[in-house]
């Protein structure tokens, strides 16, 4: 049965000498509901339409160029030795830690210039962020990537997985296991915990927090699975990067709170 599964096809629309693959699809579908999402709760929050379409526009070509940058980096022994394949992002390879640094000091710089509270913008914007990522992690799927370690195909089944994701799961002749969908689905759960969040109207800017908090534990124990984890001597970067951010935002919470610098909350009207 093995010998008969091929894999989905990555590119969505063949039009010659122009390929359209489905992992820039599913990223960009991703980046619009993240966009429609942020500028509906941005309304609400007193913030103009034009606010988040205009951060977005600045934001994610810079976002995607650090996610690219970060992974070429860590990968630098292959990309030194094929300069051609560094702008292919349509194959895969953009690290989202990479693209998540790219995209909060652009956050902050916008914030800057136009005035406005940071805090507020990412705290509108981090259910938007955490959903988008749940939805980019299909684009490794198509490209069948980001997979964890040699299972058997009983094992999947016994996960109660579609055929559809079972057979893309199946690699060079082996199964594996779907961490991508292991993250997406941690996400899901984090996108609807932040939405839950809102309605308890925290201190401004622990709803970006708590994301962060959250999306690092999941990444840090899903991360342990993967087989194709960047790497540092004999750490993988990502858990590295995880335990880093958790600390970051629990200090931040902390600080801001005893600082008295944490005194509007989410729901309040002003910036």
């Amino acid at each position: 049965m093995e010998e008969n599964i091929q894999p989905l096809n990555p590119i969505a629309l063949d039009l010659g000498p122009i390929q359209i693959h489905w992992y820039g699809v599913i990223i960009g579908l991703a980046a619009l509901l993240g966009l429609w999402l942020a500028v509906r709760e941005g309304k609400r929050r007193g913030l103009h339409p034009d606010t988040f379409v205009d951060a977005v526009l600045i934001a994610i070509p810079i976002a995607i160029i650090c996610a690219r940058a970060y992974y070429v980096i860590f990968e630098w022994d292959y990309y030194s030795q094929n300069p051609g394949e560094i702008i292919k992002i349509w194959n895969g390879g953009l690290a989202i830690h990479g693209g998540l640094i790219g995209a909060i000091l652009t956050g902050f710089i916008f914030a800057k210039v136009k005035k406005l509270s940071f805090w507020k913008l990412v705290d509108i914007a981090a259910p938007s962020i955490i959903l988008g990522q749940a939805i980019g992690r299909w684009g490794n799927f198509i490209n069948q990537e980001a997979y964890g370690e040699a299972v058997t195909r009983d094992f999947l089944e016994g996960l109660f997985l579609p055929d559809f994701i079972i057979n893309q799961m199946f690699i060079d002749g082996q199964y594996y296991h779907p961490t991508f969908l292991y993250e997406s689905l941690w996400n899901l759960v984090g996108f609807i915990i932040l939405m839950a969040l809102r309605r308890v109207n925290l201190k401004q800017g622990e709803l970006f927090l708590s994301y962060v908090i959250w999306y690092s534990i999941g990444r840090f124990f899903i991360e342990g699975m993967r087989t194709d984890s960047l790497m540092l001597e004999s750490l993988r970067i990502a858990q590295v990067m995880s335990i880093g951010l958790i600390v970051i935002a629990l200090a931040l919470i902390i600080y801001r709170r005893m600082s008295g610098q944490a005194k509007t909350r989410y729901l309040d009207s002003s910036n």
